[in-house]
């Protein structure tokens, strides 16, 4: 090798890439009441904060995606679904529920779900079907997606990560896509349009 020193820095660069990236850790609440083998269409609420044509574009592609693959079929006049979110730009209380595994509690009330990737464990699978709190406090911003049942007007998922945003960062897009597409992993219902 001839130029080591220019290897090692190519190395470097590559390294530390890799350690710039975020890593979103996603939750997600549910509601029992929810009939999810009978959805088969969503559409998005507008929404009134105003925020960048950017980011709102980033999310909806991001989402229109993620269910699109699922076999959701996006609709504009009256979707099964609707679907909205909300960014905190700053340190956010927020209020979850312990709850058992969506998969798992899915696939009990006959709905089809993606592959899952992991082993339950049993402790996981057999929690009670009730609305334990769980409050989340320390993090600097949070990105909540709301999946709403359109003619009972009730959010029936909502999924969530900590996540503070650089609007004026150069990644800001590839940021908010990981952030979206993290959150929507959680909402794993196919619809039986497929």
């Amino acid at each position: 090798m001839k130029n080591p020193p220019i290897f090692y820095l190519v190395i470097l660069l590559l390294v530390t890439g890799c350690f710039s990236q975020k890593d979103f850790i996603a939750e997600y609440d549910f509601n029992y009441s929810a009939n999810f083998k009978r959805y088969k269409t969503f559409g998005f609420i507008d929404n009134p904060e105003g925020d960048d044509e950017e980011v709102v574009q980033i999310i909806k592609r991001t989402i229109s995606n993620r269910l699109g693959s699922q076999g959701f079929k996006l609709q504009e006049d009256k979707p099964d679904l609707l679907v909205n979110y909300k960014m905190f730009r700053e340190e956010v209380k927020y209020r979850g529920y312990d709850q058992p595994n969506f998969d798992y509690w899915l696939q009990r009330k006959g709905a089809f779900v993606t592959e899952e990737d992991e082993e339950l464990r049993p402790e996981d699978k057999e929690k009670d079907e009730n609305y334990n709190k769980v409050k989340y406090s320390q993090n600097n911003g949070m990105l909540v997606i709301f999946v709403i049942d359109n003619k009972k007007g009730n959010t029936i998922w909502q999924g969530y990560t900590p996540a503070a945003f650089d609007m004026l960062s150069p990644d800001l897009s590839t940021d908010l896509t990981r952030a979206t597409y993290k959150v929507m992993d959680q909402f794993r219902v196919l619809s039986r349009a497929r």
